[in-house]
């Protein structure tokens, strides 16, 4: 098995399975993280307040069990077989026959491709490895943002450290490379953020997206910052230009950053040198 695993095409088809599995806890991670942090602010403001404690709910990601939420049926595990289940129920509720969102197998399926993609990028290796497990935290926070415009700590401080870690051994970049990448990371959209707040007096992003970035920059270094807040920020903007003309966007109704932010480093994980080297050649 590990002479197997040791040739590019059997690596990447297993990541990729392992991809898929992991993409349906992604979709767990997905709805349910903001709702646990919704329970623990509760939580929190009724300790300040005073409240006597009532009988709390177990919830966190694995209880209570997945249920149809439209009629309450608890979902089994033949019927939580990423991708293969969703194709044989046709998109519906075995029970009750109500469609089931099109995003959890696009989400498996997304989780598989790059990651059998970053498999075959960087071959068998720690490097295909760490950038397996970048991928995943990419997409659980690309699609919270886009869900509630929340990027939490219980996941973005982890994907800091664990890249700062990873890269004890210099498998992306140098350990100082990927330090001064965290810490100007934060601070690049830190000095952005109170710029614009005291301009306008308004807020323009979130804390999340400062703390998205350095997790970005201790993964890929510091070099990395630039095309990546070039290429979140031209995503962005061509986007929330889209979303005011064809569906009417206000201009004062927020756009997430931090899908933007998690493209933008998913392109410079797989291609940012080549780019870089492009720019620099035309200039």
């Amino acid at each position: 098995m590990t002479d197997l695993l040791s040739q590019p095409l059997p690596f990447s088809a297993f990541c990729a399975l392992i991809g898929l599995i992991v993409g349906s806890f992604l979709n767990v991670l997905i709805h349910r993280m903001p709702k646990i942090m919704e329970h623990s602010w509760r939580e929190q403001c009724a300790d300040l307040r005073g409240d006597e404690p009532g009988e709390k709910e177990v919830f966190n990601l694995f209880l209570p069990p997945s249920r149809c939420p439209h009629c309450g049926h608890l979902i089994g595990a033949l019927e939580n077989i990423p991708l293969l289940s969703y194709l044989l129920l046709l998109g519906r509720c075995k029970a009750c026959g109500q469609g089931i969102s099109l995003r959890y197998p696009l989400i498996e399926a997304l989780s598989a491709l790059l990651s059998g993609y970053a498999a075959w990028h960087f071959g068998p290796g720690w490097q295909a490895i760490g950038a397996i497990v970048f991928l995943w935290a990419m997409i659980a926070l690309t699609f919270i943002d886009l869900d509630t415009q929340l990027l939490p700590d219980d996941i973005t401080l982890p994907i800091l450290w664990l890249g700062l870690a990873f890269n004890l051994g210099g498998h992306f970049v140098p350990l100082e490379s990927a330090v001064i990448g965290a810490m100007a990371g934060y601070l690049s959209l830190w000095l952005v953020y109170w710029g614009f707040r005291l301009a306008t007096g308004k807020e323009g992003m979130g804390f999340g997206d400062f703390k998205l970035l350095a997790a970005i920059g201790a993964w890929l270094g510091w070099k990395m910052l630039p095309l990546t807040i070039l290429l979140s920020s031209v995503v962005g903007a061509t986007a929330g230009i889209a979303l005011m003309l064809f569906r009417r966007h206000g201009r004062d109704v927020p756009i997430p950053f931090g899908p933007y932010l998690a493209v933008a480093s998913i392109i410079a994980l797989f291609w940012g040198d080549e780019l870089t080297r492009a720019y620099l050649a035309m200039l």
